[in-house]
């Protein structure tokens, strides 16, 4: 039997100095999951 397990992709954007890193940390260990974050010129994890 496959895998019908769906994933999810959980995007948060927003101006600077808006709490998006605290956020993106609360949301990964809800999920027990990674943060990949990435801006205009980087892509970089943790």
């Amino acid at each position: 039997m496959k895998n019908l397990r769906s994933k999810h992709l959980i995007v948060v954007g927003g101006a600077t100095a808006t709490g998006k890193t605290a956020l993106a940390i609360r949301l990964a260990q809800h999920f027990g999951t990674e943060i990949l974050s990435a801006d205009s010129r980087q892509f970089y994890r943790k």
